[in-house]
């Protein structure tokens, strides 16, 4: 049996979202009203999205619900919950267009005020993994590395890591990534410490592993002179079997200074797939087949594709930025008023059987 994650490992601020602090105004004016009546409708409301995609954000919008639904009373939170009937797919389950993901039973009263946190989430986690999932099938089983976190507000790194870790990365780059599943950040021997080592990767590899190596798997990147064939050799020898991987990250304004000879006959700039395999040459003449090679910088699930039909010789891809382009919004209806038909032309009740009661 599948299960959900509980609402406490959201840290919501409950109190603002039941006062309505991140609603669209005019659904907190929507409640308002209906709590002046008698008799508030019990309706069905009918949460959708209009793409082949992912369902990611499902549990938090669950936990918004338990956490937040309710109506004030005499001046104190009366919880709606145990008023509501809720159904749900799971984290991580494949949807087709306009297929029903949740629908929410209850006085609208209860939560009228929730539209717009719930929808937030499902539209943000469902989109990244999405996006996620494209390149893990791109990458025919390689290694996905989810490395966004500086492209987007800190704030969203977590739910963002969740949705990752459950669309098939292997790895996230921040703690707060992988705490909702008690994991830890994983990352290489970044530019900005070889920097600090007056440029010089071979002694910034060297200190990284004599610290980490025992913690993790010690990846260098290897472009910090434009030399990713020599650097890599060099860290190579330095660190032997302490080396997990090097990484070649790059700029696609760059030329490799191990192609300037050959340029002419393919596009040189960036990581390439000649580029890619001089380096895996390199490393496995001198006798370091066992250093695996990381990508990164502008990929997609596109050139993932075009890499792994060329047989370009990577171990793992690092994906940035682009998991966190495109949209996959989700609507919500009121489509039953009392159990009757009650829709906007369009959007009628599209029971699902595939939902299940959330306990």
């Amino acid at each position: 049996m599948k299960e959900r994650l509980e609402p406490s490992v959201f840290r919501l601020p409950v109190e603002r979202i039941r006062d309505g602090y991140y609603s669209d105004a005019y659904f907190n004016y929507t409640k308002e009203l209906l709590e002046l009546r008698d008799d508030c409708p019990v309706v069905t409301m009918q949460v959708f999205q209009k793409e082949r995609s992912i369902v990611g954000g499902i549990d938090e919008a669950i936990a918004i619900l338990k956490l937040c639904s309710g109506r004030r009373q005499d001046g104190e939170w009366a919880d709606g919950w145990d008023d509501l009937v809720v159904h749900a797919l799971y984290e991580g389950d494949t949807v087709e267009p306009f297929e029903t993901v949740m629908t929410i039973e209850g006085r609208y009263d209860l939560f009228a005020h929730l539209e717009t946190v719930y929808l937030g989430p499902l539209a943000r986690r469902s989109l990244v993994m999405r996006n996620l999932r494209n390149v893990v099938e791109a990458a025919g089983g390689k290694q996905i590395l989810f490395m966004p976190a500086r492209h987007d507000h800190w704030l969203v790194q977590t739910g963002d890591g969740w949705a990752a870790h459950v669309a098939g990365a292997i790895g996230v780059s921040t703690d707060a990534q992988a705490s909702w599943w008690g994991g830890r950040g994983v990352g290489t021997v970044p530019h900005a410490l070889i920097a600090a080592y007056g440029g010089d990767t071979v002694a910034a590899a060297r200190a990284f592993a004599d610290r980490y190596a025992d913690e993790m798997n010690v990846t260098v990147l290897v472009d910090f002179d434009n030399d990713a064939v020599g650097t890599s050799l060099a860290v190579a020898k330095e660190l032997g079997e302490h080396l997990w991987g090097v990484r070649i990250d790059t700029s696609d304004k760059l030329v490799d200074r191990s192609l300037w000879e050959d340029m002419g006959y393919f596009k040189p700039t960036g990581v390439n797939e000649e580029l890619v395999r001089r380096v895996r040459a390199a490393l496995d003449e001198n006798g370091f087949d066992h250093v695996r090679i990381v990508v990164s910088g502008g990929f997609t699930a596109d050139r993932i594709r075009e890499f792994e039909s060329k047989g370009v010789p990577v171990d793992s891809y690092g994906i940035g930025s682009s998991l966190l382009r495109g949209s996959n919004d989700y609507t919500a209806d009121v489509v039953l008023l009392e159990g009757r038909p009650c829709a906007k032309v369009g959007r009628e009740y599209r029971p699902n059987p595939r939902l299940e009661k959330v306990t």
